[in-house]
């Protein structure tokens, strides 16, 4: 399992870093295909199966990823009128929140990379795989207490302790190579998208839980599906969009 982890990893990281790198509007198609799949997964979960209301959901995030690079606040308004939308025509009050959390991030991701740059969407992705890897290692060698044992019988405060530390080294590498001299709060801040990025992962596997689903799908070989993968970044992409946006910009805001 650890093998064909590792090499799905190796397939996709080049997709997304070389998608990241030359920006839109092939990032922008790569995360609208994304929150299309992601759609798909989380109907799956919540009913079981690919329904019209699951399709619309499917639409809507496209559409908002393809708009939010040039137009972030249509993008943002058309999520939020598809949740009413779905929340009148399905009264799944599941299948409504599904369109905002896999309709905000994916428009959140979209802006990240227009107004913040190739750097802050690399720091994004660096702290995220950070976090995953770091509370791995830390939770398999040190062990301990359970973080939360009725969502999660394997994350540990442990892993939770490494996976920040591992985030904060990444943001305080990125801060020394940029020369910010704010490098020390971004190490900090990093630390903290890592608490965010683990609450992302427990989220969904307390939804996992509630609809008795091992995975949201098995589309990735050894991860399981696309809201498997990206838990930790759906969760953390809101907050470093809204924290850009109240600073005014990227990583140039820790010079």
């Amino acid at each position: 399992m650890l093998l064909t982890r590792a090499l799905s990893a190796l397939v996709m990281a080049p997709v997304v870093l070389v998608a990241v790198w030359l920006g839109s509007p092939y990032f922008d198609v790569l995360i609208a295909v994304a929150g299309a799949v992601m759609a798909w997964e989380w109907d799956r979960m919540c009913r079981g199966r690919f329904g019209m209301t699951g399709r619309l959901l499917a639409v809507i995030a496209a559409v908002a990823a393809l708009l939010a690079v040039a137009y972030p606040v249509v993008a943002a308004g058309l999520v939020w009128v598809g949740c009413l939308l779905i929340a009148a025509t399905s009264r799944s009050a599941w299948l409504s929140l599904g369109t905002l959390y896999v309709g905000l991030p994916v428009v959140a991701l979209v802006w990240l990379r227009e107004a913040g740059g190739v750097d802050t969407m690399f720091w994004v992705f660096g702290i995220i795989w950070a976090t995953d890897t770091g509370a791995y290692a830390a939770g398999r060698t040190i062990g301990g207490p359970l973080l939360a044992p009725r969502i999660s019988p394997k994350k540990t405060w442990a892993g939770l302790l490494g996976g920040m530390a591992a985030s904060a080294a990444v943001g305080a590498g990125f801060g020394l190579y940029l020369d910010l001299s704010g490098w020390v709060g971004l190490a900090v801040f990093s630390a903290v998208l890592a608490v965010v990025a683990q609450i992302g992962d427990l989220f969904e596997s307390s939804v996992k839980r509630r609809f008795n689903v091992k995975d949201s799908s098995s589309i990735i070989p050894g991860h399981g599906g696309v809201l498997d993968r990206v838990d930790g970044l759906i969760a953390t992409a809101p907050v470093v969009a809204l924290a850009s946006l109240a600073f005014g910009g990227g990583l140039e805001i820790w010079r």
